[in-house]
């Protein structure tokens, strides 16, 4: 784990280069931060026009600033941060954040200016947040690096923010909410740590519960799959990616290319890394909130209390929405909450205790539902009425949590009347909302992270008898190719194991006939040609030919109707293939992601699977649960387990075939996007061999 990233957060002594003793400026106010909060570390302004400034002693540059010193914090021009940086290297300062803007985000000359700034880190192993962000905070230690007015209560979240923006509004808006921070960083540009970096420092830091984080691009997908996969072994994380939609598909010549767009390697990469991710900054902190103060649930089974229906329907739509259900109350528990309730109080799931319960009834039933062995975390809901005290239900509710090994929520409908009762939930670290559909998101996000954290491990496994040296020599002689058709892409699968429909090719009508009688009838026919990819958009498929007469006749009748259609397509002959047997369908693909590497496609094969969009994505390497996952994330996948007594498809064969395409595409980085489309399977134990397939490469011509 990262030990060099302990004096972003604890350093033992801090120079400020670029402090000013003028008010107005951002060095005043993040020098007035640094002392502000508890800070016992050292601090040194450095200006070469300034005496002191706050009562410190200013240095006139950072090499007469005395030890302890291990931080530099820079807010002066870009232009002079190289020279401050060298500076700052030759005293032996090994980190600095550098809150100057003027880098690459203002175009060429700033990128030039901050990889300039990288050199000279690197050079003097040095490491660096920024250029253009707003700086770091800890709350244990009282370091504050940044010009933010005001900080958050001190609990066990840390926050990651790429936008320096984002942060600041969120922890000015956090101050007053009851939301624990344990540390903040806000990152900018990135020039050298990045988020991956800081998610896998925090996941030491003791003071860290949970880990947020806001990001708008991931540089290392990779990186970031293999750390954040070892990170959520040991602590949650949750996070908020911006720029989710994309303003225009990229043409390409696969269904796996238009449908396989940077969201879906991102989501795929946070699937498999454990990785909770939020639509809403809202939600970011809603789900924080409840894992860093509330224990994990065990299961799905939720019980809901309340003193109204409507908003107990709400809940429980929201609930089933995520994946979680209603719990069936065991009959003690029921018959102990009839003999102390209301006679018309409703004891099933929800809880309904009607509008006149009052505080002693919601601790009550709160009780008996957490003690009941069918429930797994429970919802407290009230509707503020007239003759009942919100802040004593609170009291009521904070009380019997104090004991509970079951996660409480709470949501307290309203605004004028529940503030005072809000202030008590929050200080007793029981998360509460306003409207009730939040429970839902929320309990569903723990107990997708509860069994991500039960599972058991096991790193990918290459499938034997794949053959890299045998798809070198082809991928060679055909380097001059941007696509490589059925005929070509048939040998680079078989050199991986991938199991084919049995076929030859055939470059003129007798051939054909050979071939036909080889594989024995009847048969299909398609034409093969680079210029052709869709080959039964354009009539270059021919399917059931039974005899050595229908064979020459379609090949003369195919050949014809393209070369007049097609006059400057090549036509270098036909495939001649077994007729398959009956069975499923599926599309198997790859894209490789700029970020991520390659980004396996699962789906519903055949013409329609851009219609259906029935498909799910991984990032690899994938384990075999990681393709099952994907499988089962697809009405597709549903069908293929035996959809009404229909027969279970063979999900091993595919699970293989998924496998195997994955590992050719780690293996040869020029190949851009793979698919075979349709994969036909057979019944469990019949197999599943690819109909059709396509590559596309990186070096063509």
């Amino acid at each position: 784990m990262r030990s060099d990233l302990r004096p972003f957060f604890a350093p033992a002594g801090v120079a400020l280069i670029g402090a000013s003793d003028n008010p107005s400026k951002l060095s005043h106010g993040i020098l007035k931060n640094m002392i502000s909060y508890g800070y016992q570390g050292a601090v040194y302004p450095v200006n070469p026009k300034a005496k002191s400034i706050l009562g410190l002693t200013c240095y006139p540059d950072i090499r007469q600033v005395p030890d302890p010193v291990d931080l530099a914090v820079i807010i002066i021009p870009a232009p002079a941060v190289p020279e401050a940086l060298e500076a700052c290297g030759e005293r032996g300062v090994h980190a600095a954040i550098i809150i100057s803007g003027g880098f690459k985000e203002v175009g060429p000359e700033g990128a030039a200016l901050e990889k300039i700034c990288l050199e000279i880190a690197r050079k003097h192993h040095m490491r660096l947040i920024g250029p253009n962000c707003v700086g770091t905070l800890n709350l244990y230690t009282g370091l504050n690096t940044t010009f933010i007015q005001g900080v958050p209560a001190r609990g066990g979240i840390s926050f990651v923010s790429q936008s320096g923006a984002v942060g600041g509004g969120v922890i000015d808006y956090l101050r007053n909410k009851g939301v624990g921070f344990a540390a903040f960083a806000s990152l900018g540009n990135e020039a050298d740590i990045t988020e991956t970096d800081v998610i896998e420092y925090l996941a030491t830091d003791p003071d860290t519960r949970v880990i947020a984080a806001y990001v708008e691009s991931i540089r290392d997908g990779q990186r970031f799959l293999r750390i954040a996969r070892e990170v959520t072994r040991q602590k949650p994380i949750i996070l908020l990616k911006a720029g989710r939609t994309e303003a225009g598909a990229r043409a390409v010549s696969s269904h796996t290319g238009s449908l396989a767009g940077a969201n879906e390697a991102y989501r795929a990469a946070f699937i498999q890394s454990g990785v909770i991710e939020a639509n809403t900054v809202a939600e970011l902190f809603e789900i924080a909130t409840a894992l860093d103060t509330q224990p994990l649930p065990q299961g799905p089974r939720i019980a809901i209390v309340t003193n109204a229906g409507g908003p107990a329907a709400l809940a429980s739509d929201s609930l089933a929405s995520h994946g979680l259900k209603l719990a069936t109350l065991v009959e003690d528990t029921r018959q102990a909450l009839r003999t102390h309730l209301n006679p018309a109080a409703q004891v099933d799931n929800p809880i309904d205790m009607l509008g006149g319960a009052e505080p002693h009834d919601y601790a009550f039933a709160l009780n008996q539902a957490l003690q009941d062995p069918n429930v797994d975390a429970t919802l407290t809901i009230l509707v503020p009425q007239a003759l009942v005290d919100p802040a004593e239900v609170a009291r009521q509710i904070a009380q019997v949590a104090q004991s509970a090994a079951k996660p409480v929520l709470t949501c307290f409908m309203g605004e004028h009347s529940v503030g005072q009762a809000r202030e008590i939930l929050r200080r007793a670290g029981i998360p509460m909302y306003t409207f009730p559909e939040s429970a839902g998101y929320v309990l569903g996000a723990m107990q997708r992270y509860a069994k991500w954290h039960q599972r058991t491990w096991v790193e990918p496994t290459r499938p034997e008898g794949c053959q890299p040296e045998k798809v070198a020599a082809i991928l060679s002689q055909f380097a001059s190719r941007r696509v490589l058709g059925e005929a070509e892409s048939r040998l680079v699968l078989d050199a991986y194991g991938v199991s084919l429909i049995p076929g030859a090719l055939a470059r003129n009508a007798e051939e054909a006939v050979e071939a036909a009688e080889r594989l024995g009838f009847p048969v299909v026919m398609k034409v093969v040609s680079p210029q052709i990819l869709h080959k039964s958009d354009v009539g270059g498929i021919r399917l059931n030919l039974k005899s050595p007469g229908e064979v020459r006749e379609a090949f003369s009748e195919m050949m014809t109707r393209l070369q007049s259609l097609l006059p400057h397509a090549d036509l270098e002959g036909v495939l001649i293939e077994a007729m398959a047997p009956a069975g499923h369908e599926v599309i198997i693909g790859m894209r490789r992601d700029p970020n991520f590497g390659p980004v396996m496609m699962f789906g519903l094969g055949g013409i329609y699977v851009e219609l259906f969009r029935d498909v799910a994505f991984r990032v690899a390497p994938l384990t075999h649960d990681d393709a099952l996952e994907m499988i089962f994330e697809t009405r597709a996948g549903r069908l293929l387990s035996g959809f009404r007594n229909q027969p279970t498809a063979d999900l091993e064969a595919i699970l293989d075939a998924i496998l195997r395409l994955s590992h050719l595409a780690l293996d040869f980085p020029e190949i851009q996007e793979a698919e075979i489309n349709p994969l036909l399977v057979r019944p469990k134990g019949g197999g599943a061999v690819a109909l059709d397939c396509r590559i596309l490469l990186e070096n063509g011509m």
